[in-house]
């Protein structure tokens, strides 16, 4: 029982970035197709769409960061915690990254017929982020309240 409980431990460890990146995965994938298909339809700003189809990458960046905070020694008593934590920013993120994705491309569409509106048709895609960095910051927190946070 107690190797079951360390392996939950190492699994939480190694979520935030492995859920994170599914998710930049998925959301990348959503802009970019958007992206390539305004590059058919309009005859300038393809380093905007290329820019904001990258934006949900930043989720991984936020899961590796999770990941060192919580890369310690694993134990019986921390090991419940890591996973809870790990899990959850880690799903977390991942949602937020998939969910920005398609923000992302539907700022692509609507900004491909009418450029003026880019700006203001990114900030969806902004307030998801938001969300993400909130999950960060939050499991960042946790992280100080486990068992064992010298390690």
């Amino acid at each position: 029982m107690e190797s079951v409980i360390l392996t939950l431990g190492w699994i939480g460890i190694y979520a935030p970035v492995a859920l994170g990146a599914i998710g930049s995965i998925i959301g990348c994938a959503r802009g970019g197709q958007a992206a390539c298909g305004a590059m058919l339809e309009t005859e300038s700003g393809y380093g905007r769409f290329i820019g904001v189809s990258a934006m949900p990458s930043s989720q991984t960046i936020y899961g590796i960061v999770v990941m060192l905070s919580l890369n310690r020694t694993v134990t019986v008593e921390n090991s419940p915690g890591m996973f809870a934590i790990g899990v959850l920013v880690g799903l977390a993120l991942m949602l937020s990254a998939v969910h920005q994705g398609s923000c992302c491309a539907a700022s692509i569409n609507v900004s491909k017929s009418k450029p003026e509106v880019f700006g203001l048709s990114i900030a969806p895609a902004a307030v998801v982020e938001g969300f993400a960095v909130f999950a960060f910051v939050f499991a960042l927190l946790l992280v100080g309240t486990l068992p064992g946070t010298g390690g």
